[in-house]
């Protein structure tokens, strides 16, 4: 919402402003007082104004000397001034006050139409430039994002080029290799290496898919119900061997008792696996993983924290956009694109819930908590229509 213009009223006189005062009084416009011209150019310090009346006739300052350092100044050289005046003026006069600055003269008395009539066109003026300074604003705002956005859509093009050609030159290098007919063992090795980097290069393409989807509203959850507990168990199960890898303990906080939960259970397990890869990755070797489960009165919470490497403030609000990875945990990122932890924060909002994250700063370690509403409380959430993704 625009702010009130603001219009300034100079006369020495205080009944002469009380009167100036009723006739221009409205809810958008503010009235500034002023009883001398030192007091005007003392409000013109701190205020942009849109339209100074400005009585002729003043003791110290008149109205046309102030006129004359308003003018003088960068700040208010461009605020329109009327004068009021109670005599008639030689054109000598006149032009010396329209040589001040003047754009109009008002006499006394004054004819209420015609105040309002002049003062209103510098009224629509005023509105006319917030509308434009506003409309600059939010095209500058718009070039910015779009510069940042053509930025970052080169870098991830980069990388992603980057990180699709080492696997395949892995799997090039492979096959050459079989080709010139290795024994038996040597050709096991080369075959669960290749797979290795064919499991990467899966992954990858499964993520820019999935993020595909999302941002063009075809994925569509397949729910049903089931155990909350069982999409745990899968998602340590996938995520195991990157944990083991490490040599990290993980421990598992959950309760004993059915946590049924309504949901997509695959898009869940994936979400959670994605975690618990996340802290696989950004933890040093032989570190702690706990996830824990809890049944709360108004939502379900999975947590997965770790004392890795942790966050600093920025981090945390910046992890979980598309492609964004801390600066200084890139060399643990092990080929990923930043877009695991964005493709959870997509894919929990769908249905309905939330996640966070929170760091008492590096090396503390992080802790995820996805939040998932119950059924009973969870209002109907919106699903994109299109191609179903399991």
């Amino acid at each position: 919402m625009n702010s009130p213009v603001k219009f300034l009223l100079v006369d020495d006189l205080s009944e002469n402003l009380l009167s100036l005062e009723a006739l221009l009084r409205r809810d958008d416009l503010e009235l500034l007082l002023a009883t001398s011209g030192d007091e005007a150019l003392e409000l013109l310090l701190t205020h942009d104004v849109a339209l100074a009346l400005i009585d002729v006739q003043m003791p110290g300052l008149s109205g046309f000397e102030l006129a004359e350092l308003m003018r003088g100044n960068e700040r208010t050289r461009r605020i329109p001034i009327i004068f009021v005046t109670a005599g008639s003026h030689s054109a000598e006069r006149r032009f010396q006050g329209y040589e001040a600055g003047a754009v109009d003269f008002i006499q006394k008395p004054i004819e209420p139409d015609i105040l309002r009539s002049k003062t209103e066109v510098f009224f629509e003026i005023y509105r006319q430039r917030q509308m434009i300074a506003e409309q600059r604003d939010l095209l500058q705002a718009q070039a910015d994002a779009l510069r940042l956005a053509a930025s970052r859509k080169d870098e991830f093009l980069a990388v992603l080029a980057h990180e699709l050609r080492n696997p395949l030159a892995a799997l090039q290098g492979g096959l050459e290799l079989l080709l010139r007919k290795p024994d038996e063992a040597q050709a096991e090795k080369i075959n669960g290496l290749m797979q290795v980097q064919m499991t990467h290069l899966v992954r990858l393409v499964d993520d820019l898919l999935d993020a595909s989807r999302i941002t063009q509203g075809k994925i569509e959850l397949r729910t049903s119900t089931f155990d909350l507990r069982d999409a745990v168990v899968a998602a340590v199960e996938m995520a195991r061997p990157a944990i083991e890898a490490q040599g990290h303990a993980l421990v598992l906080h959950m309760t004993e008792q059915r946590i049924e939960i309504v949901a997509d259970p695959v898009r869940i397990t994936q979400c959670i696996a994605n975690l618990l890869n996340n802290s696989a990755k950004y933890t040093p070797q032989g570190g702690r993983i706990e996830i824990t489960v809890e049944d709360g009165p108004d939502a379900y919470r999975v947590t997965v924290a770790d004392n890795g490497l942790g966050l600093t403030l920025d981090a945390t609000a910046a992890i979980f956009r598309m492609f964004e990875q801390v600066e200084d945990h890139i060399g643990h990122a092990g080929g990923g694109l930043g877009i695991g932890l964005a493709l959870v924060k997509q894919l929990v909002e769908l249905h309905g819930g939330s996640i966070a994250v929170s760091s008492d700063g590096p090396n503390q370690g992080s802790a995820f908590t996805l939040e998932l509403p119950r059924p009973e409380l969870r209002s109907d959430h919106p699903v994109s229509a299109g191609t179903a993704v399991s």
